[in-house]
């Protein structure tokens, strides 16, 4: 099955925002090549190394939080 990548990785971005810690720090629990094409587009941190975690970037958890809403926000 082919998948659309970029789509996978609204999700993910948005998803990664609900283990957001310390203020921009957010758990690395996803695929990894989803976490590293987040990466090459600037919106978080180099997911590679020993952290447990990644930094988001300004712009990432701005749209993180604007995904999070369209995608998985309840009607009021």
């Amino acid at each position: 099955m082919k998948l659309d990548t970029d789509r996978i990785d609204d999700a993910v971005l948005a998803l990664l925002l609900l283990g957001l810690h310390e203020g921009e720090r957010a758990w690395k629990s996803f695929d990894w090549d989803a976490l590293d094409r987040l990466h090459a587009k600037g919106l978080i941190s180099d997911p590679a190394g020993k952290a447990r975690s990644v930094v988001f970037t300004a712009q990432g958890k701005e749209k993180a939080q604007a995904l999070l809403q369209s995608l998985f926000g309840a009607p009021d």
